[in-house]
């Protein structure tokens, strides 16, 4: 008993004085530079940025809150602001294959001014246009050439009408076509005077007739050809006169881009289709009669030709942009990613073309960085499939989710793809990056660089006033009221109850900024100038307040009775035992009764919860382990004769973890040595197979669990809980639990070992062996091993009768 100790106050919470810090508010403070505790992070960080090799991508992990997304944009911002800005991409008409767009590489800025150059270009080109075809020269010589074509046919018509006079016939045009028919003194025989002629006279003029509707024939078969020859001649007219409207204009554009050989190479295509498609640039009155290749250009839904072919679908703009590009997708779908083709409705159908192509995330960062949740990415249907098949093939090819699993039949795009230089940066938790790396054979190969971030970093005297530079530098950046330093020294505070430990700070800053900014609302709501500890206690109290309905309804049912707790008198094979509960982001301890019953047996400990499927396989394995404690120490030579059962009281959902191990085992020695325990204590700690307590989670919302039950009843000075002595490191318990631990009314007991629990438990001594090997007369040990004694000889003895009975 010499061995037990208890837990002072300033044992229980370690406070952080405002004394210590050489400032009033934290207006005084300076910015903060760097980033604090995550040198591993940042330098993983740096590394996948200053890289240039296949493959290595960044992972940031860590858990939520910890800053992964602003340190790495902050990084990556940085280090975009000192890269040259990457060049422009566009997608124009492919005139020889309109279903495959060209892409085009621009220097900066110069896809929007190519894009205005081709809008001037078309609304310059058909000003040109109309007036070269209304203008007088070009109305005379395509009147020539049609006045050519005129003369011609009709030197052909009055050539057959003479050799017809000469033989006394006439070419007459009837509803039919053209006919000969005889003449007589200058006038057409009608039918009856030309049957009345001789039989002889007949015949030769049959014979004239024959011949010339031969020769007729043979005219009318010239004329089609003598038509092609003049539509030819005014196509190539029109291709002159054109040429030369246009020819000017095109080529003060390619000036201008002279220096790229695929601009280049698009506007002579340009000019090209211009020349083919005159029409298409004339009001209907001012268009040429002749034909053209152009009946087969898609039309608008009002009738008129199209000119979007000309225009220039500018994909990636950069005319604004200074340094690469830094892109957060917040939406990360197959298509804001890869990109997509879009349709347009016309005339109950839907189409498309190269200027409905729209952009993905990839293209928008191309030639920076890209930053993606991945849990987002992985949840989203074939997005990350699509983004894998990018970085290895270095290109962005765009193609619909239909087409790509062959769902889909019709004509679609099939877009130029656009070769990349990105840098990925994935944010995720850790179980998905050792999920992804342990499941997907590609991971490894394209996300070569972890940055592992971590939750905690030493509490020490540096660091704190770190701490507090960061809590100033936060306020200024969010527009807060400044910080007094005892409100600083409650942030530190808070923080290390954060991480769960009173010797380091949290590094969750989402859960700092909100305590900042809740603590400011309060501060504004008490008209202080300054944030104080009053303040941000009073934000604490209120988020508590907010989430903790539940854990109020337990202790309340607890006090009502509903919930069997003990808090005072003794008990055999009774001990409080202590739990955590969480409900989202808040967790709570409550107490529950843990039970334990034997009788002679088998060797077996039965764990109830198991047997129904609500032991956990944490939980079960804590069981066995006290099983086989038990049997080493009290019965080695011996079988272990008894049947035990443990189970927790009025509980209806799955129990998991091995924290209550320690308190199931002292349940059962108590039960064994028929010796009560304390009920006005409760024990938390998991047990080795050596008897050693070991550290468990969760211990300052077990302790304040069993005082609020406690005190709820009126506090005797009696009650307390038992800890493991590796978790007084982590005490940063409640100022109310601290004030009634400095009064005497509430007690921590560290133990290291379950004797020391024992005791504690039973008031009685554990007991060690002596020399002899036995345990001294009286104590729990003792006991214990008795008690296993008499049952392994009341069993031997049992067995001997029944083999007797059975000979």
């Amino acid at each position: 008993m010499a061995n037990i100790r208890e837990l002072k106050a300033e044992e229980v919470y370690r406070r952080c004085d405002p004394a210590q810090f050489p400032f009033q508010t934290t207006e005084e403070l300076d910015e903060l530079q760097g980033i604090i505790g995550q040198p591993r992070a940042v330098a993983a960080i740096r590394f996948g940025i200053g890289i240039d090799s296949e493959g290595y991508n960044i992972f940031a992990l860590g858990a939520s809150g910890t800053g992964k997304h602003s340190i790495m944009r902050q990084f990556l911002e940085d280090r975009a602001a000192r890269e040259p800005t990457p060049p422009d991409w566009c997608y124009v008409n492919n005139f020889a294959q309109p279903h495959r767009p060209r892409a085009l590489r621009l220097p900066p800025g110069m896809g929007v001014q190519l894009r205005r150059d081709m809008e001037r270009l078309v609304e310059e080109v058909r000003t040109v246009l109309s007036a070269a075809f209304e203008s007088d020269d070009y109305r005379t010589r395509r009147q020539v050439i049609e006045e050519e074509f005129k003369e011609r046919q009709e030197k052909a018509f009055e050539s057959l009408r003479q050799r017809a006079r000469e033989r006394g016939l006439a070419l007459i045009r009837t509803p039919v076509g053209l006919v000969f028919a005889p003449l007589r003194d200058g006038e057409v025989m009608q039918p009856d005077e030309f049957q009345k002629l001789p039989e002889e006279e007949r015949k030769r003029i049959e014979q004239d007739v024959e011949v010339l509707q031969k020769e007729l024939q043979d005219v009318v078969q010239q004329i089609p050809r003598w038509e092609r020859e003049m539509r030819e001649k005014i196509r190539e007219l029109d291709h002159e006169v054109a040429n030369f409207a246009v020819g000017h204009l095109i080529e003060e554009v390619r000036e201008k881009y002279k220096q790229l050989p695929d601009v280049i190479a698009y506007l002579n295509d340009v000019q090209q289709d211009i020349l083919e498609h005159v029409r298409d640039f004339l009001a209907p009155a001012e268009q040429p009669t002749s034909p053209s290749p152009a009946e087969s250009t898609p039309r608008s839904p009002a009738g008129s030709p199209s000119l979007r072919r000309y225009q220039v679908n500018v994909l990636v703009d950069h005319s604004k942009s200074n340094g690469a590009p830094v892109i957060y997708e917040d939406n990360p779908t197959y298509q804001n990613l890869i990109g997509r083709v879009e349709h347009i409705a016309q005339m109950g159908a839907l189409v498309t073309d190269f200027n409905l192509i729209k952009p993905g995330a990839l293209h928008r960062a191309n030639g920076g960085y890209l930053i993606l949740d991945a849990r987002k990415v992985l949840m989203q249907p074939y997005a990350w499939e699509g983004l894998k098949r990018v970085l290895r093939s270095h290109q962005i090819r765009i193609e619909s989710l239909g087409e790509m699993l062959s769902l889909v039949s019709t004509v679609s795009l099939e877009p130029e793809p656009i070769p990349i230089d990105v840098k990925v940066a994935l944010i995720g938790d850790r179980l998905l990056y050792y999920l992804l790396s342990e499941l997907d054979p590609d991971f490894g190969e394209l996300f070569k660089v972890a940055a592992d971030f971590n939750e905690i970093i030493d509490r020490n005297a540096d660091n704190e006033m770190l701490y507090a530079q960061l809590i100033g530098t936060l306020a200024r950046k969010d527009g807060l009221r400044p910080f007094d330093r005892t409100a600083v020294a409650r942030v530190i505070e808070y923080s290390s109850r954060l991480a769960e430990d009173a010797e380091k700070l949290s590094t969750r800053m989402q859960s700092i900024c909100d305590l900042l900014h809740e603590a400011n609302y309060w501060a504004g709501e008490n008209g202080h100038e300054a944030v104080t500890a009053a303040d941000v206690q009073q934000a604490i109290d209120a988020q508590v307040y907010r989430v903790d309905r539940v854990r109020e309804r337990i202790q309340e049912e607890i006090l009502r009775g509903t919930i069997l707790i003990d808090t005072d008198g003794e008990r055999i094979g009774q001990i409080n035992g202590l739990s955590v509960i969480q409900l989202g982001n808040f967790s709570f301890g409550r107490p529950s009764r843990i039970t334990a019953r034997v009788r002679m047996g088998k060797g077996e400990v039965i764990n109830i919860e198991r047997e129904v499927e609500l032991s956990g396989p944490i939980h079960s394995k804590g069981v066995l382990i006290m099983a086989s404690f038990l049997g080493s120490r009290y019965v080695a030579d011996r079988p272990l004769s008894l049947s035990a059962s443990l189970v927790f009281e009025q509980s209806y959902s799955g129990v998991e973890g091995d924290s209550a191990s320690s308190a199931e085992l002292y349940a059962l020695i108590s039960a064994i040595a028929q010796v009560p325990i304390k009920q006005s204590l409760a024990v938390t700690g998991s047990v080795n197979q050596h008897g050693q307590i070991q550290a468990i989670g969760g211990v300052n919302e077990k302790i304040e669990g069993f005082f609020d039950a406690c005190k709820a009843r009126g506090l005797t000075g009696e009650q307390g809980v038992l800890i493991p002595t590796s978790n007084v490191k982590h005490l940063m318990l409640r100022s109310d639990v601290v004030e009634a631990i400095a009064a005497g009314q509430f007690h921590i007991y560290p133990v290291d070992t379950v004797d020391q629990g024992i005791e504690i438990l039973t008031g009685i001594p554990a007991g060690k062996r002596d020399e002899t090997g036995q345990y001294p007369e009286g104590t729990v040990n003792y006991l214990v091993e008795k008690r296993l004694a008499e049952l392994a000889e009341r069993r031997k003895e049992e067995s001997e009768s029944a083999r007797e009975e059975e000979e």
